[in-house]
């Protein structure tokens, strides 16, 4: 199987519930703490790549005041969206669970078990 990495907040019910559910399906994962370990640019980039969405917007927590400050809902620029990902990490929604060049957003968690199949 390949290496699993899951982007986790260990204060949010719902990432720690996927986490969960890679324990209880015997997998170790390797977890990325990203509020402390903030992911880079590029590898945001490569994120929204292995997710396979038409926006780095698909990734994002719209509801935080963070976003509403930057004004992030009139911007349109990838490259931008991205860049306010990589500087404010509160912006990336969670859990995303990666596994080889593919990648999901665990919302609700059970999506987990589903990508831990394929």
């Amino acid at each position: 199987m390949s290496k699993i990495t899951i982007l986790h907040n260990p204060r949010c019910s719902k990432s720690r519930e996927a986490l969960k559910i890679l324990e209880d399906n015997g997998i170790t994962a390797d977890v990325v703490k990203y509020l402390e370990e903030h992911p880079s640019a590029a590898q945001l980039k490569n994120i929204v790549k292995m997710l396979g969405i038409k926006s780095a917007r698909e990734m994002m927590r719209t509801k935080e005041d963070i976003y509403k400050e930057l004004d992030l809902k009139n911007e349109h620029d990838e490259e931008k969206l991205i860049e306010a990902m990589a500087e404010h990490p509160k912006l990336i929604e969670r859990p995303i669970i990666i596994k080889g060049d593919k990648a999901i957003i665990a919302r609700p968690p059970q999506k987990a078990e589903e990508f831990l199949k394929v």
